[in-house]
């Protein structure tokens, strides 16, 4: 990537249901960051009730530092596989709205240590882009590696 950074910030956000253990859900996250920028990032956590009542903690975080953002971004590149970066290629309108791309990460793989992605149980990015044009940002995710 070049100096001239194309994404603004990153929001990352994941629910972690009263039948999940709300650390291992910030494992999962954590494991979507590098190790070098786990420290810096700081997650805020929100108490939430479900439609029945039940518990449901919000953690969310947005990076701004562009060293992470680029990191996040290498991260992502590397480990998701050709299958998902021509699928996300495929419906990449669907993933788009204005300047920003959404994605959403399997929860239960993150743990893992893997990243590829899902519809369900899932870490919901927000990668918030500086130019607002679909086929420009579409070029971008070429130049990043997210899509080929």
């Amino acid at each position: 990537m070049s100096s001239k950074h194309p994404i603004a910030y990153i929001d990352i956000r994941a629910f972690a249901h009263a039948t999940e253990d709300t650390e291992k859900v910030q494992t999962a996250i954590h494991n979507t960051l590098t190790t070098e920028t786990i420290n810096t990032i700081t997650f805020e956590k929100s108490s939430l009730n479900g439609h029945h009542g039940n518990p449901i903690t919000l953690l969310q975080t947005r990076i701004k530092d562009q060293n992470t953002i680029q990191n996040f971004i290498q991260k992502l590149s590397t480990n998701l596989t050709t299958l998902d970066k021509q699928q996300l290629s495929d419906e990449i309108t669907q993933h788009l709205d204005k300047a920003t791309l959404y994605l959403r990460i399997d929860k239960q793989a993150a743990y893992q240590n893997q990243l590829k992605l899902s519809t369900t149980d899932t870490i919901h990015l927000k990668i918030h882009f500086k130019k607002t044009g679909p086929q420009e940002i579409t070029e971008t995710l070429k130049k990043l590696g997210l899509i080929p």
